[in-house]
Parts: structure tokens; C-alpha cells; sequence
């Protein structure tokens, strides 16, 4: 009897990761998408799983396999805002980076979403300490490192005077477009306006 050679040994087939590394990221942004949406139509009072699931498109338990509760949903998302910041402006001087600046947070502000989101959250933030929390983060580190850069550039042009008090000067920075945009909520500035708040928050800072 012939022995025939041992057959090639085929490699044993893996199997496919299971739980979290199988996570699938078009699932995970359409759900982040998706509690934008709905807490721009219910508010955070009445956002639910459900309505989130089926804004998405997915079932529930992909969304509870990446957040065990809408809290940590919104509190994983409002954080996630202080990390992608504005763009840094670079025109070369402080009052055209500051028109900049102005100019995309105040359209940004404007838009049907976050002009809705925003106030919804800080009003839950007065129930919710960890939702404050958050959204302070959220709202003070976003423009922290754009306007740190703002003033350190100007510092080395000479418009600035060095050692200035950075957190005053963030203060000075985003307040007035905040109070008018987010506060009191008021409709697009009137021509004019962002370029004279650059002007006088730039001569503020160099009162500093």
C-alpha cells in the first residue's frame, strides 16, 4: 500500500473579533449624528434610546453596546465637542484673526442644531451636575486653544504685551459672541457688527 505525502496543513480560520472590537465606526458616527438630531427635535428631558436607535437606523442594542445610558451618550458627545476645537485663524494680525474667529463661531452657532442643542444642554446642566461639568469642558476647552493661539501670536508680533493674563483674555474673547448667540439667543449680528467687535476686543486686549 502507497502512502501518499502528507497533505498541506491549512492555517485553522479565525474568527471574527466579537464585542467592542467589532464595533463598526459608520454605525457609531450615525448614531452620534442621530442624538443631535433628536436633541434638537425633543430636548434631552424627552430623548430616548428608542428615538435615537431609529433615527440611526439601528437597533438599541448597538447603541447600549457603546453607551450603557442616553446620560453617557450625551455627556461622550459633548465632551467629544472640546476636542475638535475651531480652526486656529492665521491673517497675520490680532484684530483680523479675531474677525476670523467670529465669523465661524458665529455661524456655527447659527446653525438649527446647535442653536437648539446648546440651550437645551445648559438648562439640564442647572439639574445635572455632571451634564455642567461636561458642558463646560465642552464650551471652554473648544475655544481655549484657539484663543490661547490668538494671543500667543499676537504676544510675539509685538500687539500684545507678554505675560498677558490668558484667562481674562479668553473672557474677552468669546463673552460678547457667546452672550448675544447662545443667551440671548439673537438672530444673525447686523452688518458690521463682528468687524467692530474684532475692533473692540482687540483694543481691549491690548488694555490688558
Amino acid at each position: 500500500m502507497t502512502t501518499k505525502p502528507d497533505e498541506p496543513q491549512q492555517p485553522p480560520r479565525r474568527r471574527a473579533p466579537a464585542g467592542a472590537a467589532v464595533l463598526r465606526e459608520d454605525v457609531t458616527e450615525a448614531i452620534r449624528a442621530a442624538v443631535f438630531e433628536e436633541l434638537a427635535a425633543v430636548g434631552y428631558a424627552r430623548m430616548s434610546i428608542e428615538g435615537i436607535a431609529r433615527r440611526a437606523g439601528v437597533g438599541k442594542t448597538a447603541v447600549y453596546r457603546r453607551w450603557r445610558s442616553k446620560l453617557h451618550l450625551v455627556l461622550d458627545i459633548v465632551s467629544a465637542l472640546a476636542v475638535q476645537g475651531l480652526p486656529a485663524p492665521d491673517t497675520g494680525s490680532l484684530e483680523g484673526d479675531l474677525r476670523l474667529l467670529y465669523e465661524v463661531t458665529s455661524r456655527a452657532l447659527r446653525h438649527p442644531v446647535a442653536s437648539q442643542v446648546i440651550p437645551d444642554l445648559q438648562a439640564e446642566a442647572a439639574r445635572n451636575p455632571d451634564i455642567a461639568e461636561a458642558m463646560q469642558k465642552a464650551l471652554r476647552e473648544g475655544q481655549d486653544g484657539v484663543a490661547t493661539g490668538i494671543v500667543t501670536a499676537a504676544e510675539r508680533r509685538g500687539e500684545l504685551r507678554e505675560g498677558i493674563d490668558h484667562d481674562l483674555a479668553l473672557d474677552l474673547i468669546s463673552g460678547p459672541l457667546y452672550w448675544r448667540s447662545v443667551v440671548i439667543r439673537s438672530p444673525k449680528p447686523p452688518k458690521g457688527y463682528l468687524d467692530a467687535l474684532a475692533r473692540a476686543t482687540s483694543e481691549g486686549l491690548k488694555a490688558l
